[in-house]
């Protein structure tokens, strides 16, 4: 119930805000749950990939950071975010998205470079989606990464891929992940020309820095 207030009350925000938002290639998209993959590019494109997703529900993984505030921690539960320590990540912290996954009522969204200034994948993605065999499906947020930019109503797209062709019969694990984190970059790079051929994402240096000095990347 709290998920579905939510959901109108960030349209009514997202209409308010910026009202510019273009969502291609939903089609893809039936009934069921997936596990939803991306390239993390501002700390709002999770917020425009759920409403675009909607009426499929999702779940995320938070910083833990996060859930230290009462009244933050309070929405992230009710929008099913469940925290993870980025530092020290248990092999624990999967279960709640395989049990969401399998219940067949939350999706999972994922940004496999854990942090939104690098392009290295890592296998979180790969060990879910061995233990539950979700259709993953990739999806690419262009559009402004400022705050000032948002607010001058800079368009934004969101558009879904193809479910990415896994290929279960790859043994090992390592040879798995990698095979799974090629797939989903050149499937990020074809999203991204497709909405625009001119399109290239530039990270802003001196927080790529800073994330790399905290070992977030």
């Amino acid at each position: 119930m709290f998920y579905k207030f939510m959901s109108y009350v960030i349209k009514f925000l997202i209409w308010i805000l910026n009202g510019n938002v273009d969502v291609q290639n939903k089609e893809v998209l039936k009934d069921k749950t997936y596990i939803f993959v991306g390239p993390h590019r501002t700390w709002w494109d999770p917020i425009f990939t759920a409403y675009a997703v909607w009426p499929l529900r999702l779940s995320f993984m938070t910083k833990k950071e996060l859930f230290d505030n009462f009244f933050i921690r309070f929405i992230l539960v009710h929008v099913n975010a469940f925290p993870v320590d980025r530092k020290n990540p248990k092999p624990s912290v999967i279960k709640v998205p395989v049990k969401n996954l399998k219940s067949g009522q939350l999706s999972l969204l994922m940004y496999p470079s854990g942090t939104r200034y690098s392009e290295s994948m890592k296998g979180g993605v790969a060990l879910i989606d061995k233990m539950t065999k979700s259709e993953i499906i990739p999806v690419v947020y262009q559009g402004p990464v400022t705050f000032k930019g948002l607010l001058k109503r800079q368009r934004i797209t969101i558009r879904f891929g193809e479910a990415l062709d896994v290929d279960y019969s790859i043994k090992d694990f390592k040879e798995f992940s990698a095979d799974l984190d090629q797939k989903m970059q050149k499937s990020f790079a074809e999203i991204d020309q497709k909405i625009d051929p001119n399109f290239k994402y530039i990270p802003n240096e001196d927080k790529l820095e800073l994330e790399k000095k905290k070992g977030h990347i």
